[in-house]
């Protein structure tokens, strides 16, 4: 478009007939906006845009208005029209030119026939050198009448079509872009549905679909790795501690304690990578006064012979959400047994279970009082995260505050 306007402009800058032409025909029209019929009588009133033009002598503007019968409606010169004007007596064309002078700047007479109100009318003008260059004015009326009009409108058009095109082609990626917000990564079955899409878009969809089963395998591979490592290292444990009971000495009971922890410390350390490489694909519908019940049951016997005390207590109405029991239960069990091992003797641990959160609250006796807590609960170290990264699995997470007489752990899910 704009190497057009370049060449139109140049075109009609150099081009003086074509000038002279369209001078003649756009200044006589500005005349004759002014003449007006009213009942047979004719008026004439300057328009403003020529005033300054046509008003004063010697400004190098000339103009005259006549009727068909030879009436003279307006002039604005003197005896120069009559040397450079057509005569009145003779039959005048509907449009003339004449150039007095060759090259710019404009020197030239013309007139033109107008038909106004059923009344023709014969308008001539001549310019003298241009001295207010108004074949400038000329040149960009035309140049925007022919030139930037109607290619601003096929802009529009061209502009108001490719964007249309293009938010229609793209509607695929940004379809695509949508399912890709809700792919689950830790989801196996997650994947992107190409079938609609086109064969660019389709390219894109199977290779990120190609990145999660490799992510997927991934995920079995450390599943696998972990548990054999599981394996390796109990087995050697459950070997050193057998040996050791066959030795009748003190710091031979020590060591069992110390290999029981070790146990326990990889068995976390087990279950906590695992947990790093779980699949969402597991997820069940879970109840969680059930799962709770059955965890609290199954503890409940192992709290007593630490001299502890639990119960149970469910919140309101059935608590449904979608998880995985065996994980959540874990996680009570942890909590459960952090409870214990972290709380002086004759502790009342408490259950709580409502819908979307679990919560655990140990309340200890009134001669340690909440400092205890504050020391030890920091050495649960591992066993929290573990929590805290099951309660992740399940899109929640884990919460703790004190209470009055101890501290309060609670999972939300």
């Amino acid at each position: 478009m704009l190497v057009q306007l370049a060449v139109v402009f140049s075109d009609y800058y150099w081009n003086v007939g074509e000038l002279s032409r369209l001078y003649v025909e756009q200044e006589t029209e500005r005349l004759s906006a002014g003449v007006s019929v009213d009942h047979g009588s004719i008026r004439y009133t300057l328009p403003e845009n020529v005033a300054d033009r046509y008003r004063q002598d010697g400004s190098g503007y000339l103009a005259r208005i006549r009727g068909a019968d030879g009436t003279l409606v307006f002039d604005s010169c003197d005896v120069a029209c009559e040397d450079r004007f057509l005569p009145k007596d003779i039959d005048r064309p509907d449009f003339w030119l004449r150039s007095l002078e060759a090259g710019r700047p404009l020197s030239l007479v013309g007139g033109r026939a107008f038909l106004i109100s059923g009344q023709r009318f014969l308008i001539d003008v001549a310019t003298l050198g241009d001295p207010q260059d108004v074949v400038s004015d000329v040149l960009l009326n035309e140049i925007i009448e022919h030139l930037i009009v109607p290619m601003s409108i096929l802009l529009f058009l061209v502009l108001g079509a490719t964007l249309l095109s293009v938010r229609q082609a793209l509607r695929p990626v940004r379809n695509a872009a949508d399912a890709a917000d809700r792919i689950d990564p830790m989801d196996a079955r997650s994947h992107l549905k190409f079938d609609e899409m086109p064969r660019e878009i389709a390219h894109l969809a199977v290779a990120v679909n190609q990145a999660f089963e490799r992510v997927a395998e991934l995920m079995t591979s450390q599943k696998t790795l972990t548990t054999g490592i599981a394996h390796e290292i109990r087995t050697p444990l459950a070997v050193m501690k057998l040996e050791l009971g066959h030795i009748d000495h003190p710091r031979a009971r020590m060591v069992e304690a110390d290999l029981d922890d070790l146990v326990r410390f990889v068995g976390q350390l087990t279950t906590l990578a695992r947990l790093e490489s779980f699949d969402h694909g597991a997820f069940e519908t879970v109840d969680l006064v059930a799962l709770s019940a059955s965890a609290v049951e199954q503890m409940a016997p192992w709290v007593y012979e630490n001299h502890h005390s639990v119960e149970l207590i469910t919140v309101g109405e059935p608590a449904i959400v979608q998880g995985v029991p065996a994980l959540l239960r874990d996680a009570i069990r942890n909590l459960v047994e952090n409870a214990v091992r972290h709380t002086p003797a004759s502790s009342h641990i408490i259950v709580r279970v409502g819908p979307g959160h679990i919560e655990v609250e140990d309340r200890q006796s009134s001669i340690v009082g909440t400092a205890f807590t504050a020391v030890k609960a920091d050495s649960l170290g591992i066993g929290l995260k573990i929590i805290a990264r099951i309660a992740e699995i399940h899109r929640g997470e884990l919460r703790r505050s004190l209470s009055a007489s101890g501290s309060v752990f609670t999972i939300v899910v």
